[in-house]
């Protein structure tokens, strides 16, 4: 709060909102920890609202959504808990291997059993972190100090970026098989939900210990208990639940598994670093500077809001296809405009492809405001170019993604009152709409493949809405793009890539 307290230009008025009621149409600000809700109702009643603040990283007690239709700000403060977080990572290890919570316990019971609490030393130890973001990387710098080796499994690492940090890449089946601890931090999502389940959990090392402080869920909680008990696994920390507080949940009774009640951000020092991060943006905002955690939207003037509107979405959905399609490390985005979108104010189409591409690359939330440094974070380098080149139509934005071993582009179009269009995509002419549940199948064109397709599809019972084809030469390179009326899982895929000539299956969401 100290650099509010310090302007001259702000009051700041300390209340509840319910305390609030008569002044709330007056606040220009809104500055909360998370037990205030923000909610639709409660922005009703503040019209002259312009920006809230979040003195944390979450943002699950606030309407999003019913802030960016009113033009108001969400900022947070994402770094503010990161060496807290880490730290916190590390003390749940070094308890958990050299069983200190157990011998202060027992020491507690009036007991003296030093045999009992027989540990093991971390030197020398290789430690599995999966998830390799802001924490991740500082759990790594401090695992390295211990004489630890880091093996990493992050899709989106960059051997540039592993070397600079000393951590060696892997896939995620080697991290499973090779390190003696393995820590998660990824963000929950449907890809990550259960990733440490029944199957990968038996391809862990006998005897590994495994640490959870970063979302409930990402280990399954009730796949854990048969490898608790039959030794495989020889100990869990937890600070999250996948559901909190966990109640008299079965994983409390077992002595090797130590707990702490979601305790990541729980220092005095990252309370005050996300205050102060928070404060300092709230600050910015009024002083006319740029805001670098915003969470939603940057307003925008009405009359530029509607004249890029259309291409601001068409660039989201783009990013976020290519994204998915290049599941790889990559170097550099390479954004062409041409024809009437040219013309128009172009940076923030930029920005919202950007944060598409980066959103399933990142565990903190990316948006139009913060995609910029969270690509150069990530190592990643972006541009606009110009053309005339329209390739027959009348707008047309074409991104090519770089990666180490591979280049990908993607053109669409926006036709007014017929919607988005994908024109081109990885070297082949097609034309679908980026909508919904989306299946890529690259093959050979050779007769009958729409037929195994379709039957493989129906025989799982997934419905096909629509089906493009393309192909760049008759007998060569084809693709399909099924738009689907729902999601299809591994086991659809898995069917799909034995058949003949079919070379590369891929879900795709836009």
């Amino acid at each position: 709060m100290a650099p509010l307290c310090a302007s001259a230009q702000i009051d700041i008025v300390q209340k509840k909102t319910t305390e609030a009621e008569e002044e709330l149409h007056t606040f220009d600000a809104l500055l909360v920890r998370s037990a205030t809700k923000v909610t639709e109702e409660l922005l009703e009643k503040m019209p002259n609202l312009k920006i809230i603040g979040r003195a944390g990283v979450g943002v699950d007690n606030i309407d999003v959504d019913a802030a960016t239709k009113r033009g108001i700000v969400v900022i947070n403060a994402p770094n503010g808990n990161t060496i807290s977080a880490a730290e916190h990572t590390f003390a749940m290890m070094a308890a958990l291997v050299r069983r200190i919570p157990q011998a202060h316990i027992s020491v507690k019971s009036r007991e003296w059993n030093r045999s009992a609490f027989v540990g093991n030393e971390l030197f020398g130890k290789k430690l599995g972190i999966i998830g390799f973001g802001r924490i991740g990387s500082e759990v790594a710098k401090r695992a390295r100090a211990f004489g630890m080796s880091v093996h990493v499994y992050d899709p989106f690492l960059t051997k540039e970026r592993a070397e600079k940090l000393g951590v060696s890449i892997h896939s995620l089946d080697e991290v499973l098989t090779v390190a003696d601890i393995i820590t998660v931090h990824t963000p929950l999502t449907k890809e990550t939900r259960g990733l440490l389940g029944t199957e990968n959990l038996a391809k862990t090392k006998k005897g590994v210990y495994l640490i959870n402080c970063a979302r409930g869920g990402i280990i399954d909680e009730q796949a854990l208990i048969p490898f608790l008990e039959s030794g495989h696994v020889a100990g869990v920390a937890l600070d999250v639940f996948e559901q909190e507080p966990p109640g008299d949940h079965p994983l409390l009774a077992f002595d090797n598994v130590i707990v702490t009640p979601h305790l990541g951000a729980s220092t005095v020092e990252a309370q005050l670093n996300v205050a102060t991060q928070v404060a300092e943006e709230l600050l910015h905002f009024f002083e006319g500077r740029p805001v670098t955690s915003s969470i939603n939207l940057p307003a925008l003037s009405k009359d530029v809001y509607e004249k890029i509107q259309a291409f601001y979405h068409l660039g989201q959905k783009l990013g976020l296809i290519a994204s998915q399609f290049m599941n790889i490390p990559v170097q550099e985005l390479s954004v062409t405009y041409a024809g009437t979108v040219a013309d128009l104010e172009t940076t923030y189409i930029t920005r919202s492809l950007l944060a598409g591409f980066l959103r399933p690359r990142v565990a903190s939330t990316v948006n139009e405001v913060n995609a910029a440094m969270v690509a150069k974070e990530r190592g990643i380098t972006y541009g606009e170019k110009f053309s005339d080149e329209t390739h027959g139509y009348a707008n047309c934005i074409s991104l090519t993604v770089h990666g180490e071993n591979k280049t990908f582009t993607i053109k669409g179009t926006h036709v007014p009152n017929y919607g988005d269009r994908i024109v081109h995509f990885d070297g082949v002419a097609i034309d679908f709409a980026p909508e919904g549940h989306l299946l890529y199948i690259q093959h050979q064109d050779r007769p009958g493949m729409i037929g195994k397709v379709g039957n493989v599809l129906g025989a799982h019972d997934v419905n096909i809405a629509t089906m493009q084809v393309g192909r760049q030469e008759a007998g060569g390179k084809a693709m399909m793009i099924l738009s689907l009326d729902k999601p299809v899982d591994d086991e659809v895929l898995q069917a799909l890539a034995q058949i003949d000539d079919i070379e590369t299956v891929k879900r795709l969401e836009a």
